[in-house]
């Protein structure tokens, strides 16, 4: 698939490496791009949001308190993290100061717009046939669709492009959520959508 340009950046003047990409302007307040990881033909692609405060500061995708979550989750699923393509679709951290802390703010839809250069590479690269997609902006990133949701893409697996998607929390909104209820479910969601993605990928062989 073709990648359109950024607004304003010519297609003679694509960024040849990720540290060069200045296809929107989150990476003037990120201490580096955070590239993905891992196996350069994994079968499963894991997909997050962007990278947070550690991942920032460690130039390495899921480090931090959601990457330890993930990490248990994918032991609890039977999936070894080191056979995983584990990447982020925006690949600076987007923040806001609060105190001497550094928050996560969500990416507009022209930042994912604009990491579609990068997402696209990857998938071509890494050719994988299932890919879980953490949250919201992970699965409008792999399927390219704006409109879509993750509550009504979670019951089913997606084909897209002659590969599956499945969709399901990002581990820091199971960190993060009022109560131990819905901690859990959405601990739960992700463990059942690792392991369903492990048991696809067995028929695929």
């Amino acid at each position: 698939m073709a990648t359109k340009p950024a607004p304003g950046v010519e297609p003679d003047q694509q960024p040849a490496t990720l540290d060069q990409c200045r296809r929107c302007g989150l990476w003037k307040d990120a201490t580096q791009a955070v590239p993905g990881a891992g196996p350069k033909h994994a079968p499963l692609m894991v997909v997050g949001e962007q990278p947070g405060d550690q991942e920032d500061l460690q130039g390495r995708p899921f480090v931090g308190p959601a990457g330890a979550m993930l990490d248990r989750a994918f032991a609890e699923a039977g999936v070894e993290r080191k056979d995983v393509y584990v990447t982020n679709a925006v690949k600076h951290f987007k923040w806001a100061p609060r105190g001497t802390r550094r928050m996560h703010k969500t990416p507009a839809q022209r930042e994912i717009d604009a990491c579609h250069y990068w997402m696209d590479r990857e998938v071509a690269s890494v050719a994988p046939k299932v890919i879980v997609a953490l949250g919201a902006t992970a699965l409008k990133s792999v399927l390219r669709k704006s409109g879509v949701t993750l509550q009504a893409s979670m019951a089913h697996v997606i084909e897209h492009e002659g590969r599956s998607v499945i969709a399901t929390y990002h581990p820091s909104f199971a960190l993060r959520a009022p109560d131990a209820g819905t901690r859990e479910m959405a601990y739960r969601s992700i463990v059942d959508a690792l392991r369903h993605a492990h048991r696809l990928i067995g028929r695929k062989d």
